[in-house]
């Protein structure tokens, strides 16, 4: 059980409105995903008979400086819904979802506006590739927003000073069933030797997490004249661009290059072990990230798991993992290689859920701020119109 609840909390700057959520990631269960719940409070008087609404939105951007178009990077809404919370549309007992929300409201007072969202199925998880050191402003993401902003209509020009965002993630987690144990192998024949070289590697399962060790299972039978000069062992990330253009970048998050030989004739058995993680790669751009909320719950991003009949081109960015088994053969015209491809899923496992009763009535309120990672800058929009007016500038909790 846990202390207090915790409630993020961002206000705009001309302290119209306030948005407030239990949670920043919600869970994609591939045949479900949690619904977007929280409240917003409004000051009647500085609306000035403003609206107030609430917007959720998944958008895709491909920002790199080479895909731009006359200067304007490419950038495209996969989802957007919109809702007007004040004034009310309905009662607002029906506007209650959750008893986070029903607690909030209590706490908050009469001017406190519930909203929720359901994602629709098909949408993809929240990815970002990293930008090097080098690259300022945002680069190629898969990004969900909430916005909240009082204006005269929907489609009224929103000022910035009016309105409050909230990046948050939508993730997935291991399924609790695993596939098979990967096991690939394969034999090459050489010219001018009789016998073949025979390689074989495999994984002890198919399903690892997120900081755990790799470990690599490799079986040489060289049967043939080469000789095998080195072995190198790699995890590679592969992120493939599929809204876009189908861009690929493979990665090698995770190396073992101990510099075994194999001699004709030899055999060797030897498990190398492999650690991919993001703290050994922050410099490297391309790599694909869990999406961006905070430097310390960033990591390398998840095996993508979609459902069944969604299209693939619509998921913006796909992440998938393999352990790269290279052998190097050496030769009198030149060296050579012999490869393997072990498919594997790196995920966050399942936490362990907390019942809304067990939650504490008591609730610590958390400025909702978004921290970007070493290289990255926020862009003049997030600067001007999406930070936290502060504890002096919001409207008074009860």
């Amino acid at each position: 059980m846990s202390s207090k609840h915790v409630v993020f909390k961002k206000i705009c700057k001309d302290n119209s409105v306030g948005v407030y959520v239990g949670k920043r990631d919600f869970v994609d269960r591939v045949d479900s995903v949690e619904p977007v719940d929280g409240v917003v409070l409004v000051d009647p008087e500085a609306l000035e008979g403003r609206k107030v609404f609430v917007t959720l939105s998944c958008t895709f951007r491909y920002g790199r400086d080479d895909m731009d178009v006359m200067g304007i990077a490419f950038r495209r809404e996969l989802y957007v819904s919109t809702r007007q919370v004040y004034p009310p549309l309905q009662d607002r007992e029906k506007g209650i979802h959750t008893r986070n929300q029903a607690r909030l409201l209590r706490k908050l007072g009469d001017d406190a506006h519930p909203f929720f969202f359901e994602f629709p199925d098909n949408l993809p998880c929240s990815v970002a590739l990293q930008p090097s050191p080098q690259d300022v402003g945002k680069q190629c993401t898969v990004e969900f927003e909430i916005k909240a902003f009082s204006a005269e209509s929907q489609d009224a020009k929103i000022k910035k000073r009016s309105t409050v965002k909230m990046v948050i993630r939508k993730i997935q987690y291991a399924p609790e069933v695993e596939g098979v144990a990967p096991s690939v192998e394969t034999s090459k024949d050489f010219v001018m030797s009789e016998k073949p070289l025979h390689v074989k590697a495999s994984l002890d399962k198919e399903m690892y997490y997120h900081g755990e060790p790799i470990k690599v299972n490799v079986s040489v039978t060289n049967d043939s004249s080469k000789n095998i000069k080195n072995i190198i062992v790699s995890v590679d990330q592969v992120a493939t661009v599929v809204l876009y253009s189908n861009d690929s970048y493979v990665k090698s998050v995770a190396i073992e290059e101990p510099g075994d030989c194999v001699s004709p004739g030899a055999t060797l058995q030897k498990v190398y072990t492999l650690l991919p993680l993001l703290a050994n790669n922050k410099e490297r751009r391309g790599i694909a990230l869990d999406g961006k909320l905070n430097h310390e719950d960033t990591n390398l991003a998840s095996s993508s798991i979609v459902k069944e009949g969604v299209l693939k081109e619509v998921m913006g960015i796909m992440v998938s993992y393999r352990v790269m088994v290279k052998l190097i053969i050496g030769g009198m015209m030149g060296s050579s290689e012999v490869c393997l491809e072990v498919p594997f899923k790196l995920m966050h496992p399942k936490p362990d859920t907390v019942k809304e009763s067990e939650l504490e009535e008591e609730m610590e309120f958390q400025e909702f701020k978004r921290s970007y990672l070493t290289g990255m800058v926020q862009d003049e929009e997030e600067e001007d119109g999406n930070v936290s007016g502060g504890e002096e500038m919001a409207p008074k909790e009860k």
